[in-house]
């Protein structure tokens, strides 16, 4: 491990550390700004921190391994990404913003539903928290396998002496996030989201152009080149099955609590307008960049003679042949970033669903706001452990892991939201009907291996059952029948 290399990840982590300590001094006195920062996220910061929170360490390596391995075709997942994000922030946000301060200034997704649907509240509340909580702990894991692999493959020399580097990885990944979660809160996950964004977008533009364009690179001529057949077709081998798999992936962006939660955040409804201008750019910057990773990494590998065993760990293995090491350090530091950004938003939100909807539900309904901040940071720890233990299999793909947790939070909570946000008509009994329809039709999907034999994403049947099951329940429990969207 070069020392250039150390110094900028030691530079990384002490920014982070510091960011956490300031939020500390700042918001973390009384719930709403320990879990919403006060409600005043400035549009920039809500928009990197939706931005970056979302894409994790899929974005530079689930997606470029992805590319790497088949091709351009894989980009239509990035596509369908890009539009279901666009209308969940023109959709959702401005309506979740307003709706959860009019509905009880709710804190929580939880909260906002049972003040939304007081006949089924508890159960509402608790019923989303548990589905929160699971898939929460399946999607933290992801991004510790995703840190594990990083010093497997690129900072194995960093932990030497420290026993295995992929379990070293896990621990130093989640302490360093630990850290500034517990002790400042959602303002301390929100601003480190935000200059996390900013590394990572740089360090997805200036990779691909020097892979393709510095040494070894060919001026990109390389890309056409390589020998796999329809390497750079947007539609070889793709089936109709196949599309809607990828495209569908826009339909999570509706149900991801970690994202949605800063729409509730944002100082207010109008800033919500520049926020999705800024997130929307950011975001399209960031795919094109990761699938120039994939395309333009495998053209190098293959220009050159490399063995690449693992394609998710392309980004790493460029970052450490193409670059000096002051440089590998800040490249490195962008994928802890993408890494970090989403375990601690995602760490946090289930946190507070612990909090709110179960201790101060159940367990301690007088509780202080000091009280409850403290049981909030010890949530995050215990949420952190539950994913340390699925995290701990080396083998575990990153792609893998978050295609279960997205398509478990979008058809548990998609319908749920949108509905809930812009359909008068429905009732307590429909949320609740859609939630576990949702959820259980994603578990079921999976654990009976249909998407395997099928080909089918298990976000399409979960969303479209849960769909139907708000409409038709709601409208057998107002007594008339369920009309979509009447």
């Amino acid at each position: 491990m070069k020392t250039g290399t150390l110094i900028s990840l030691a530079a990384y982590f002490i920014l982070m550390l510091a960011i956490g300590l300031y939020a500390w001094r700042k918001s973390t006195e009384d719930s709403e700004g320990y879990l919403l920062g006060g409600r005043n996220l400035h549009p920039a910061v809500a928009a990197l921190s939706a931005g970056a929170s979302d894409m994790s360490g899929w974005l530079l390596m689930g997606l470029p391994g992805a590319l790497y391995a088949a091709g351009l075709v894989e980009a239509w997942i990035g596509i369908g990404l890009f539009v279901g994000a666009l209308v969940n922030w023109i959709v959702v946000a401005p309506r979740l913003r307003q709706q959860t301060v009019d509905y009880g200034n709710a804190l929580t997704i939880p909260e906002f539903l049972a003040n939304r649907f007081p006949d089924k509240a508890t159960a509402l509340r608790v019923v989303s928290a548990v589905v929160i909580v699971v898939f929460f702990a399946v999607y933290t894991a992801s991004g510790l396998v995703a840190g594990g692999k990083l010093f497997q493959t690129g900072l194995s020399a960093a932990v030497e002496g420290w026993g295995d580097p992929y379990t070293a990885g896990l621990w130093i990944t989640m302490g360093v996030v630990l850290a500034y979660t517990m002790v400042g809160g959602f303002l301390a996950v929100s601003l480190t989201d935000f200059v996390q964004g900013c590394i990572m977008v740089v360090a997805l533009v200036l990779m691909p152009l020097v892979v393709m364009f510095g040494p070894g690179g060919a001026s990109g001529e390389s890309i056409a080149a390589v020998p796999q057949e329809g390497f750079l077709s947007l539609t070889h081998g793709l089936t109709l099955i196949g599309f809607l798999s990828a495209v569908t992936w826009g339909l999570g962006y509706f149900g991801q609590p970690h994202v949605i939660v800063r729409f509730m955040a944002v100082r207010s409804v109008k800033d919500v307008a520049v926020a999705r201008n800024i997130a929307m750019g950011w975001m399209g910057v960031a795919l094109l960049g990761a699938v120039g990773v994939g395309l333009a990494g495998r053209a190098y590998v293959e220009r050159n003679g490399l063995v690449v065993e693992d394609p998710e760990t392309i980004f790493i293995i460029l970052a450490d042949l193409l670059f000096h090491p002051l440089v590998t350090g800040f490249l490195l530091a962008a994928l802890l970033a993408a890494v970090m950004s989403t375990i601690s938003s995602q760490l946090l939100v289930a946190s507070s669903s612990l909090t709110e909807d179960f201790y101060r539900l159940f367990l301690r309904k007088e509780a202080s706001e000091r009280e409850a901040v403290n049981v909030g940071r010890v949530s995050v720890l215990l949420v952190a452990l539950a994913a340390l233990a699925i995290a701990s299999d080396p083998e575990s793909e990153v792609l893998g892991l978050v295609s279960n947790a997205w398509a478990g939070f979008g058809a548990a909570f998609g319908p749920l939201m949108i509905l809930a946000l812009t359909w008068p008509r429905m009732t307590g009994a429909g949320a609740l009907a859609g939630l576990a329809v949702g959820a259980g039709t994603v578990m079921a999907w999976i654990a009976t291996g249909a998407g395997a034999a099928t080909g089918v994403y298990e976000i399409i049947p979960g969303f479209v059952a849960a769909w139907i099951a708000i409409v038709v329940v709601s409208g057998v429990t107002r007594g008339e029948r369920g009309i979509l969207g009447g």
